[in-house]
């Protein structure tokens, strides 16, 4: 019987790239990690008044060729019709990544732990988790029978 020598290597992962208006990405990213631990192949691209479009373009595009190791990047903006969303969905047409608007950290949380998906069944889990991240915890309180 003889062993196979050869090492597994990783799963490939899908690259996360969140971009959102100032440093609220850095900071959903610094979070996630907090809880998860470190992630490989993930960024953040801050908008700022005082960068250029041509300059967060380039930072877009550089931070999508660098994530992409094969199975694409799933790019996470914050707000939909926002300049991070619009500059993001422009790169739609040149490369593998699909769009989610809407950002949370539960939607971060499940994207990094999915990232083996293909790109459109993480954006739907991504879809679904960011919304059901969405809890308002005194309608579930007011809701409780009395005498519990």
């Amino acid at each position: 019987m003889t062993e196979n020598s050869e090492a597994k290597s990783p799963p490939q992962l899908a690259g996360v790239l969140v971009v959102t208006h100032g440093e609220v990405g850095a900071a959903l990213l610094d979070a996630a990690q907090m809880i998860l631990g470190p992630q490989q192949g993930v960024a953040a691209v801050s908008v700022q008044v005082s960068k250029g479009v041509e300059d967060i373009l380039v930072a877009l595009k550089s931070g999508v060729s660098s994530l992409d190791t094969g199975l694409g990047v799933i790019v996470l903006t914050d707000l939909f019709g926002g300049t991070p969303t619009t500059l993001s969905l422009s790169l739609f047409k040149n490369g593998n990544l699909e769009v989610v608007a809407g950002v949370n950290l539960p939607m971060l949380l499940k994207v990094l732990q999915d990232r083996t998906l293909t790109l459109s069944e993480l954006a739907s889990r991504a879809k679904t988790a960011g919304q059901q991240g969405i809890v308002v915890p005194g309608e579930m309180l007011r809701k409780k029978p009395a005498g519990s």
